[in-house]
Order: C-alpha cells, then sequence, then structure tokens
C-alpha cells in the first residue's frame, strides 16, 4: 500500500465509527464524564414549595405601603421547619432562606428593611410588589419535565441536576474496551531485570492512559514475544472479551521480526490502510475484523505516542459518545522552521500564550521518535505539511493538542 496522507487516514478510520449501544447503571458520582443513555425527567418538581429567597419576615405587600406600621410576629419559618400558621392584615412571620413561606403571605421583607422595635414588632422601612424575594414553587423545574437528553455529557452540574430531581443512578453509554499489546522480544516490564539486550516497555502504558483520559478501559494483554502463535493467542484473547479495539504496538513495520502484519493477514482482518505520510509514526495500520476495529501503532516510543493521539484517541471518543474535536487548532509560530519533505511532519513543542491571546507554538530541540523525555516536555504537536516552505517566526501555523488536562485546549 501506498502511504496515505494524515487526512485521509483520519477519516477512514474515524468515517464509519459510531457511539457504542451497550449501557449501564452507575451510581451519580461514578457517573461523572460519561454520556447519558437516556432522557432524565424530573420525579418532583424543585422547589415543591414557595420559598424565600433572603432572610427576613414573611408579609402581605399590601401592609409594607407607606405611611409604614408596625407589624406583629406571630411566628418563624425556617429550612426544614415550616410555620405552620397563617399571616394575616397587621401580621408578619420571621423566614429564613429557603424557608416555606407561610399561608397569607406574599413577599417577603428583606430584615435590613425591617427595624425590630422594643415589644418585637417590626416595622418596615421599603414597600414592597408581591412576589418580591419569593421563589415560586417549580420555578427551577416541574415534575415530568426533560432535564438531560440522551446523549448529555454529564458534567458536574449535570449530576447535581439529577440528583436534585430524584435519581441515585444514571443510565450511562459503557466505555469502549481497548485492548493492548506491546510486541516483541525486546520488551520487559517496567521494574523486571534488565537484559543487555532489552529495553523497558513504555508505550502501552502512555497509550493506556490516552485511552483511559479519552474515556474508554484500557485492557492490558502485555508483551508478546516474536511469535505469530503469540500474537494470534492474544487476539483471540481480545475478542472473546468482547473488545471494541485491538491495538498492537510496535511489529507493524517491514522488518523479518514484525508479524502483526502477518498475524492479521491470517486472520482475515480488513486493512483499510498500512502506512501513513507521516512523521513520526509511519507504520500505523487500521482495519476491522468483525466488529473488532484494529489498530497497529509503530513501535518507537514517541511514534507511538504521537499516532496514538491522532487516531486511537479520536476513534475512543467517537465509541464512547464524546463529542467530537477538532483534530487541528490554529495559532502562530514561536521560531522559524526549515522547509519540511514529503510527509506531514509533527514536531513535538510547547505552547505559551501570549498577552495578546494569541498562542504560539516553540518546537523543541530534538525530535528523534525514540525519546520520551521530549514527548513528556511537549505541549503540543506542530503541523508541518508535506513540502511545506521555509517559515518564520510569527506565521500562522496549525497544532495537536497534546493533553487536554493540560488546560491548553480552551484557546483556539
Amino acid at each position: 500500500m501506498s502511504l496515505l496522507p494524515v487526512e485521509e487516514a483520519y477519516r477512514r478510520l474515524l468515517g464509519g465509527s459510531v457511539p457504542l449501544t451497550r449501557t449501564e447503571h452507575l451510581p451519580l458520582v461514578q457517573s461523572a464524564g460519561r454520556v447519558l443513555a437516556e432522557d432524565v425527567l424530573a420525579r418532583r418538581t424543585q422547589p415543591s414549595f414557595a420559598a424565600s429567597a433572603m432572610d427576613g419576615y414573611a408579609v402581605r405587600a399590601e401592609d409594607t405601603q407607606s405611611p409604614y406600621q408596625a407589624l406583629r410576629v406571630i411566628g418563624e419559618s425556617a429550612a426544614g421547619r415550616a410555620f405552620d400558621g397563617q399571616v394575616g392584615p397587621g401580621e408578619a412571620a420571621r423566614i429564613f432562606t429557603g424557608a416555606p413561606v407561610p399561608q397569607g403571605a406574599d413577599a417577603i421583607l428583606v430584615q435590613e428593611d425591617a427595624r425590630v422595635e422594643a415589644d418585637s414588632n417590626v416595622r418596615p422601612t421599603a414597600s414592597l410588589e408581591p412576589g418580591r424575594f419569593i421563589r415560586a414553587s417549580g420555578i427551577d423545574f416541574s415534575e415530568g419535565e426533560t432535564l438531560l437528553t440522551c446523549g448529555a455529557l454529564l458534567t458536574p452540574g449535570a449530576i447535581a441536576l439529577a440528583a436534585s430531581c430524584g435519581y441515585p443512578a444514571l443510565k450511562v453509554l459503557a466505555r469502549p474496551k481497548v485492548a493492548i499489546l506491546a510486541t516483541g522480544d525486546e520488551l520487559v516490564l517496567p521494574g523486571a531485570p534488565l537484559g543487555p539486550s532489552q529495553l523497558v516497555a513504555s508505550n502501552p502504558f502512555g497509550v493506556a492512559a490516552m485511552v483511559v483520559a479519552a474515556g474508554g478501559d484500557a485492557i492490558d494483554c502485555g508483551i508478546a514475544g516474536d511469535h505469530v502463535a503469540t500474537i494470534g493467542a492474544r487476539l483471540s484473547d481480545s475478542i472473546r472479551d468482547r473488545a471494541d479495539v485491538f491495538v498492537t504496538i510496535g511489529g507493524a513495520s517491514v522488518g523479518d521480526h514484525d508479524l502483526v502484519g502477518e498475524v492479521f493477514a491470517a486472520r482475515g482482518v480488513a486493512l483499510d490502510f498500512w502506512k501513513v505520510a507521516m512523521r513520526p509514526g509511519k507504520p500505523l495500520m487500521a482495519g476491522r475484523l468483525g466488529e473488532l476495529t484494529i489498530v497497529g501503532l509503530p513501535g518507537n516510543p514517541a511514534s507511538s505516542m504521537v499516532a496514538a493521539r491522532l487516531f486511537l484517541v479520536p476513534l475512543v471518543r467517537r465509541l464512547a459518545g464524546l463529542p467530537d474535536r477538532p483534530l487541528y487548532r490554529h495559532g502562530l509560530l514561536g521560531a522559524p522552521m526549515p522547509e519540511n519533505g514529503v510527509r506531514t511532519d509533527f514536531v513535538r513543542s510547547r505552547l505559551e500564550v501570549g498577552g495578546d491571546g494569541a498562542v504560539r507554538v516553540f518546537p523543541l530541540p530534538r525530535q528523534d521518535s525514540s525519546l520520551m523525555s521530549t514527548y513528556a516536555q511537549a505541549d503540543a504537536l506542530l503541523v508541518r505539511p508535506p513540502s511545506a516552505a521555509p517559515a518564520s517566526a510569527g506565521e500562522a501555523c496549525r497544532f495537536v493538542v497534546l493533553d487536554e488536562w493540560k488546560g491548553l485546549a480552551e484557546h483556539n
């Protein structure tokens, strides 16, 4: 297969992807950040009674008109302890914020506008209109009203709203299950003894963190050596465990020990593309095996992380039902750049927001695809199009935010 342009590979991978239909019921707190799978209708009216919006006195508005007359205080209404009497002409009831308004009262005289007299009566110092400082019953929502719609992202505000209308748990879309397999005889787990020709497997942990941040569940398939049978067995395990995505890391190139493509071909995987015109990350593959989406990431640490950010993260978000985000954002070059080669170059960079509000992109000095230290320092990937001419600092550019939680996604 020839090298596929980045945007075309992105379109192919996401074009046929739709949110999962599996659902589950979760307690409210565990539902945060998930996608609602059904409408939420109010089970009650909020507030269920007319309530005071201020501390003061429940009165009849007509009794507060000038000339001001003293009102006899006949009781008290507090939150959770309503006054069960009735306010009549020339009367008032002490009331506190959130407390039910007693019968007969139609306004709240705030305590700043009330002068308490020696006999404990209260005299208004301001005139009121009916309804002043009263929250009417149902002002927030009414029983049966649709408050949240299917597909809504459950933000903290949405969780609080669901709680206030009577839901202890919510029906949400299930998280996509993403099985992650690292391949290579040279790999060992962090903390394990390291032989003279071996490397610590870092990629699967970084990719798994991306999957979780994107709204998925990462399934650790461990490390498979360079053996066709072992890689095939892990693929079978993932199918049995009903994974939605099977991700391999490494083994997707053309060397004698790059066996992932051989396993996929033998199992009948329908490859959509293999090799993308990008740097780093060229040996990237994607396809399907029945309902299972296949993503083969390159083995070099930075290459796998860059490819996962560009392709796997948007895929997981789509499957999770989360809203799509733009792949590219706009900023200004913070430093000059030389002309580019024939592939789209994703340059690990840091971002700075200037006093003018513009986001400036500063490429980091070392860009070798094996360097995780550079990736960890980066905020973004500067996008250099194929055959781009040299560019000066201050020129417009595009970039990809690496980690949304760094707070840089709000710009652009």
